[in-house]
């Protein structure tokens, strides 16, 4: 959702002229994908980052204005909290060395980012949810001045209705409200896009689903929160109940939250795009001056722009993108699993795998989700978030009558997943010394069973016992973590340390 809008008011014929605008959207998608007028593959994916700021004292700072102007760089862009920032990476194709080149574009890149945020005290840390942040923190008044976060803010809070309740029960249980949507800030994430055909998205879509818990589970970064330690991977129940425009009585009643995993498995992409409209009131109902069935007849292409804005709002971990590039419409899934850090090569090691199991499973002769009923995605995915590379997934049995069973995480990655990740890399045509550096991270935290999460809870725990108060053990750990990000190495290998001299 990162188009220019502007705030305004909105007044009752708007929601149902921009509904009839969406209609008008998805018949026009739905020729173009009758007319077969996307984009032919090209192997594109794409990335993005979001970032905390932070201080030398490891406590988080309210000034991406200042440190964008400093950076300015179109790469990097504002997020919804003064504390955020993102960055983007210009799409690459998958194959060769596309690993290592990613690798070094986004050392040099966060390298400088984080030398123009020390000129103002400040600094850059890529982790989950910066484990310092306070409910102070976390108001409206530290949203970033952009006209779309306002109004975004504005008509969710309208829709809810009331304030926001945060009820997550993890190690600890942290219970609070907010008048704002600004906790949904604390939550940063890596995205992966994938260019796609329309008749390949489903079996991507389907495969990012299956494995999404594995991808938690591996690569979780996030467990605290308010000072409390929640779940492995605490984003997910934050997101989503921190922009929840669902009062008690609409969940009560089964209405779908804004934020959420899904329900079934897909034939199209239309299904999700069609379910968008089905179920979720318009947002930000904003209407622009296209005609989309005379730019088509007119042998043009749409930009769908009501279609997109409200997609932009219903917050897929799998998401569906339409997009126009070089006068060609394209697709795209949009993997927003994963968790910011905890450093480049832990980054680039979670797209390694992720890209090539999603190519691999998408190929199978019989897939996966057609062995594994989707709610048992779905349940994979809480407990992943829950217990991270602790957790125990669901996954189908090998043979053709083997049913399902559940077993460790960490077996299922390391024994199942991890080969099936090297051939789909094979299949894209990485170098195979990439593919196996990168993999190889991946299989390291098996090893050591050891991911960011599962490093930041023995840290924080190991300032603990040495007598630190919590509020002093968090900054601790977040100075630690700091420190060991800009150092490079991957988290599997970050040894728990007592903290004198953090």
């Amino acid at each position: 959702m990162g188009e220019k809008v502007v705030a305004g008011e909105f007044d009752l014929s708007d929601r149902q002229q921009y509904r009839e605008k969406l209609q008008r959207c998805l018949s026009v998608l739905t020729r173009l994908f009758q007319e077969e007028r996307f984009d032919r593959p090209r192997n594109l994916m794409g990335l993005e980052i979001e970032l905390n700021l932070a201080g030398p004292d490891g406590m988080p700072r309210m000034m991406n204005a200042q440190v964008l102007e400093r950076i300015a760089s179109r790469d990097f862009q504002t997020e919804l909290g003064m504390f955020n920032l993102e960055v983007n990476i210009a799409p690459h194709r998958l194959g060769d060395r596309v690993l290592d080149r990613l690798a070094e574009e986004l050392r040099t890149g966060l390298g400088y980012a984080d030398r123009k945020a020390k000129e103002v005290d400040a600094g850059i840390v890529m982790i989950g949810i910066l484990p310092t942040l306070a409910r102070q923190d976390l108001v409206s008044a530290n949203l970033s001045d952009v006209d779309r976060y306002a109004l975004l803010n504005d008509q969710i809070v309208a829709a809810r209705g009331e304030d926001f309740t945060l009820d997550i029960d993890g190690v600890e249980r942290l219970t609070c409200t907010s008048a704002s949507i600004a906790p949904e800030a604390a939550c940063t994430s890596v995205q992966l896009h994938l260019q796609v055909t329309p008749s390949r998205f489903a079996d991507v879509w389907n495969a990012a689903q299956a494995v999404a818990a594995a991808q938690i589970a591996v690569g979780a970064n996030a467990p605290f929160l308010f000072g409390h330690e929640l779940w492995r991977e605490s984003r997910p129940p934050l997101f989503q109940q921190s922009i929840d425009t669902r009062p008690p009585e609409l969940r009560a009643q089964g209405v779908r939250p804004r934020t959420w995993f899904g329900e079934r498995w897909i034939d199209s992409a239309l299904d999700l795009f069609e379910e968008n409209l089905r179920y979720f009131p318009a947002l930000l109902p904003i209407r622009d001056d296209e005609d989309p069935e005379q730019v088509l007849a007119d042998g043009g292409v749409p930009r769908l722009g009501e279609l997109v804005l409200h997609n932009g709002t219903v917050y897929r971990w799998n998401r569906p993108v339409y997009g126009v590039a070089d006068g060609a419409p394209h697709l795209r899934v949009e993997n927003r699993v994963l968790p910011a850090g905890p450093t480049v090569i832990d980054v680039v090691a979670n797209a390694a795998f992720y890209y090539g199991l999603v190519r691999a499973l998408a190929e199978e002769p019989r897939p996966v989700w057609t062995r594994l009923p989707f709610e048992a995605a779905a349940a994979n995915f809480d407990a992943a978030c829950r217990y991270g590379i602790e957790a125990r997934l669901e996954w189908p049995r090998p043979g053709r009558h083997g049913g399902t069973g559940t077993m460790d995480s960490v077996a299922l990655v390391h024994d199942e997943l991890l080969p099936l990740a090297a051939a789909g890399l094979d299949a894209w045509g990485v170098e195979p010394a990439d593919r196996d550096l990168y993999l190889g991270v991946i299989e390291g935290r098996c090893v050591r069973r050891q991911n960011g999460a599962s490093w930041q809870a023995a840290t924080f725990h190991r300032a603990l016992d040495s007598g630190l108060e919590r509020p002093a053990a968090l900054a601790a750990t977040t100075r630690r973590y700091a420190e060991l990000m800009r150092g490079g190495e991957p988290v599997h290998t970050w040894p728990v340390t007592d903290p004198e001299g953090w």
